[in-house]
């Protein structure tokens, strides 16, 4: 697959951190807004605001610097390696799949204290602007950030917040309003990218044709620099209407005495001191955390084993990402279709979705 984001599932609220709804549950009748931006038409979301999202999502689609980025390391490496397949990295003599994994895991551990340093900024200021120089990982996580308050600001989910606010439904009854509109722009943004990478690989295909990737190694290597100019030009294109017709929604306020850098640091130290009054969140991240490194680890080994076997082919990597993308977009529709059909909820969903990839 081109990414390893579960594009699809949106995070379940854990029990221990649901609010008591003022006026279903206690009676209390308290006027309380879902989120202050919901009530001014300036954030209203706008049809071509979420189409912009997903564009940007459709160029965001990893074909760079997640996929043949990698491959065209682990090809100059092998190639630098020759026959002995044995390259000397970190103080010691290491084989091509030992430098690429320990790459790999470098490269997470550098993003780990980036989000530390600057994930604040998904809260405090515009999503994407700050992010866009940042790889593919980084600006990914930054951009799925964005689509909460997409959800919450389409005129539906607004209509709910009014009928909330007026006691005319429960919190419960807002918050599967919510969900289900959180639901719907992340499963449809995924599938969009989907059907939308295709495409592009099916005109990379063209272009591999058109340079001969299969008559030596040499065109085989500058293919492979082709497509990943190609695919980052499609990227720039499809994302300047995104930045362009995203609207500004207040965050929330830096508090005195404190910088960007700081406040991720402080919000760091609340977040542990606070973590154990809530104990089904603490269960919820150390599994999901568990989750996604066996996930992004399994999906480079099987990435690092592919390259090996068809000998670093541009042509053939191309077709078996064709297959397996067209197999996502089809996962994806089967699970959006299943989840409205049955009106289940996105723990539900994100529970069949950990059982299937620990079968696979």
């Amino acid at each position: 697959m081109a990414s390893n984001d579960p594009g699809y599932l949106t995070m379940p609220v854990a029990e221990d951190a649901k609010e008591v709804d003022s006026k279903g549950e206690n009676g209390l009748g308290e006027n309380r807004a879902a989120a202050p931006d919901q009530f001014d038409p300036a954030y209203e979301t706008s049809r071509w605001e979420i189409y912009a999202y997903y564009a940007y999502y459709i160029g965001n689609n990893g074909l760079t610097l997640f996929n043949f980025a990698p491959t065209a390391f682990q090809n100059l490496l092998s190639q630098a390696a020759g026959e002995s397949e044995i390259l000397f990295f970190a103080g010691r003599n290491r084989k091509i799949n030992s430098i690429v994994l320990l790459s790999n895991g470098i490269s997470f551990a550098i993003q780990v204290v980036l989000f530390l340093i600057i994930g604040s900024y998904a809260d405090r200021h515009e999503i994407l602007t700050q992010s866009k120089v940042i790889a593919y990982q980084t600006t990914l996580t930054f951009w799925t950030a964005a689509f909460p308050g997409l959800a919450r600001n389409t005129a539906q989910l607004r209509t709910k917040a009014e009928e909330y606010n007026e006691g005319m439904i429960s919190r419960d009854q807002y918050d599967t309003a919510d969900m289900l509109a959180r639901s719907r722009i992340a499963n449809v943004a995924f599938y969009v990218q989907s059907c939308g990478e295709i495409v592009i690989l099916a005109i990379i295909v063209g272009i591999l044709h058109g340079i001969h990737v299969e008559a030596s190694e040499a065109n085989n290597n500058w293919g492979l620099s082709v497509l990943i100019a190609f695919a980052t030009g499609v990227w720039l294109l499809l994302s300047i209407p995104w930045f362009v017709l995203e609207k500004r929604r207040p965050g929330q306020p830096i508090p005195p005495n404190m910088n960007i850098v700081a406040v991720g640091i402080w919000q760091l130290y609340r977040a542990i001191s606070k973590i154990w009054q809530l104990k089904q969140s603490l269960l919820y991240l150390i599994g999901y955390f568990l989750l996604g490194d066996s996930l992004n680890t399994t999906v480079t080994v099987i990435a690092t084993l592919q390259n090996t076997i068809v000998d670093y082919d541009t042509l053939t990597l191309t077709y078996l990402l064709l297959v397996g993308i067209a197999a996502q977009a089809m996962g994806i529709f089967s699970f959006w279709w299943i989840q409205r059909r049955f009106g289940l909820d996105a723990k539900t969903m994100f529970n069949a979705v950990m059982i299937a990839i620990l079968l696979l």
